[in-house]
C-alpha cells in the first residue's frame, strides 16, 4: 500500500512538469504550422526534418518559455528571416510579388496559349483557290475519275 501511495504522491508532483511541457509543445507547433521551413520551402517548420526547422522549434520553443507571445517569436523569425518564412505573409510592397506572381504567371500562360491557338488556326485555314486554279483542280479531278473507271472496267 505505501508503493502505491508512494507512485501517487510522486505522479502528482511530476504532473504540473508533464502538462507545462505539453502546453508548451502545442503551442510551439501551433505557431511552427504557419511558418515555411526556408530549407525545403514547401513545408512548415513543424513537418519539416531539415537542420534548420529544428532550430527554428528549439528557438520557439525558448521564446515561449520565456513568455513572449505568437505574434512576438514572429514579429521576431521575421526581422530575421524576412516575410518569406511566413505561409501568409502581409500584403505590401516587399511581399507583392509573393501574392501576385502565381497569378501573373497564370496570366502570362494563357497569353501564350492564346497566341499559339490563333497562329495555329491562322496557318491551317488555306486561302481559297482562284478560278484558275479551280478549273486545273477540276480538269486534274475529273481525269483521275476517268483513269480510275478506266481501270475498273478493264478488268
Amino acid at each position: 500500500m505505501k508503493r502505491i501511495w508512494l507512485l501517487l504522491l510522486c505522479a502528482s508532483v511530476c504532473h504540473p512538469v508533464w502538462s507545462n511541457g505539453s502546453a508548451i509543445e502545442a503551442r510551439m507547433l501551433d505557431i511552427a504550422t504557419e511558418l515555411r521551413c526556408l530549407v525545403c520551402q514547401n513545408e512548415s517548420i513543424a513537418a519539416s526534418r531539415a537542420d534548420f526547422a529544428r532550430d527554428i522549434r528549439e528557438l520557439i520553443r525558448n521564446q515561449i518559455k520565456a513568455g513572449r507571445s505568437e505574434a512576438q517569436i514572429q514579429d521576431f523569425l521575421v526581422a530575421r528571416y524576412g516575410d518569406f518564412i511566413l505561409y501568409r505573409p502581409p500584403l505590401k510592397a516587399t511581399t507583392l510579388f509573393l501574392w501576385l506572381g502565381p497569378m501573373l504567371l497564370m496570366v502570362g500562360g494563357l497569353l501564350v496559349l492564346a497566341m499559339t491557338l490563333r497562329r495555329r488556326n491562322r496557318n491551317a485555314a488555306p486561302d481559297p483557290l482562284d478560278d484558275d486554279e479551280q478549273r486545273m483542280a477540276d480538269a486534274l479531278l475529273q481525269r483521275s475519275t476517268s483513269e480510275t473507271h478506266s481501270k475498273g472496267n478493264s478488268s
